[in-house]
């Protein structure tokens, strides 16, 4: 793994995540106002005897969309389907899942987003009225076929709402934000992880775990895994606040949660640009990363925790961040009373 605080899943992290994916929404931690809007809707669509309306899931990687997905499933008592945007090439595809579902099953969609502009058409009356437009043939001697299928519930999943179509955003009935976690529900996660897994874990270690996890469950779990192997390499096998803290300054992971990358973004506004403005090509440019990377991984997290704030000139570090490096905050600090982006 190039990067441990990385949110974007990784082959170890589908394979961890899937024995510690809750069932049921009372075991689901965190995200209070999503879990109440999912409970009056599938409660309604149980009382009815029909599906759950299509839902939307937006935020930023690794707070548990696909688990809440799988929860959801659960709950209405139906299987799902699991695939992504990028996987579904041909409306062949597309037309294959939905035809095999069962009545009231959920499709879910990750990376919803990317969707192919051809299937997304062919979703439209789908979603709608539950019928599949399929062309035959070719050329002038081509008909549409319209096909039923099964009324199933659609949940989509995506990071970048903003890229989602219009046409395509209006049909979800139920639309979500998930946000970052809390410390104190991090630390539930923790505990609950390190039960499934058989770790050996005290309070101390696992609220210290949870502090540095960015807000991000999928972080959270796997920084546990590496403070296991430590504790057993280089302790008595229990996390305790001591071991974690060590295990984590091994990973150059620090108190606030970041690594080497997330320091030299910060610096890199401090240091090169006096604190910013700085516009985002210009800094991805610096860092030699991608734009879409710097918005949807690096970002979220540090503008949240107030570290970094977007402004119509471009981007600019705080004074939290002059703070967090013991560095000398600018007098006046010339970035305070910059209006935010909208």
């Amino acid at each position: 793994m190039d990067r441990f605080m990385d949110p974007q899943p990784t082959p170890e992290d589908l394979g961890l995540e899937k024995g510690l994916r809750p069932q049921r929404l009372q075991e689901y931690i965190g995200q209070e106002g999503v879990k109440e809007n999912l409970k009056v809707s599938i409660e309604a669509a149980l009382g009815r005897g029909e599906p759950l309306d299509h839902v939307l899931l937006y935020g930023p990687p690794g707070l548990g969309k696909t688990s809440m997905a799988w929860v959801i499933s659960r709950e209405m008592g139906v299987g799902i389907r699991i695939t992504s945007g990028p996987v579904l090439e041909r409306t062949g595809d597309l037309a294959a899942i939905l035809t095999s579902l069962g009545n009231g099953d959920i499709l879910f969609i990750d990376e919803i987003h990317r969707l192919n502009p051809s299937i997304e058409e062919m979703l439209y009356p789908a979603m709608e009225e539950f019928k599949l437009d399929l062309i035959v043939g070719q050329g002038p001697g081509a008909k549409t076929l319209r096909l039923d299928v099964p009324r199933f519930t659609l949940i989509g999943a995506t990071t970048r709402l903003g890229l989602l179509t219009s046409p395509l955003r209006n049909r979800f009935g139920v639309v979500l934000r998930l946000d970052f976690y809390d410390s104190e529900e991090l630390e539930k996660i923790v505990l609950r992880s390190a039960a499934i897994l058989g770790v050996n874990i005290d309070s101390l270690g696992a609220k210290e775990i949870a502090k540095r996890s960015r807000g991000t469950p999928r972080i959270a779990n796997r920084l546990l895994k590496r403070a296991r192997d430590y504790a057993q390499a280089r302790a008595d096998g229990v996390i305790s606040r001591r071991v974690a803290i060590e295990a984590l300054a091994l990973m150059e992971i620090d108190e606030a949660g970041f690594d080497s990358l997330d320091r030299k973004l910060l610096l890199t506004i401090i240091e090169k640009f006096s604190g910013g403005p700085v516009g985002i090509d210009t800094l991805a440019a610096s860092l030699g990363e991608e734009r879409g990377t710097l918005e949807d991984v690096y970002e979220p997290y540090l503008i949240q925790e107030g570290f970094i704030k977007r402004t119509p000139r471009g981007r600019v570090a705080t004074e939290r961040a002059y703070l967090h490096f013991g560095l000398k905050v600018p007098s006046p600090f010339s970035q305070k009373g910059l209006p935010l982006e909208k």
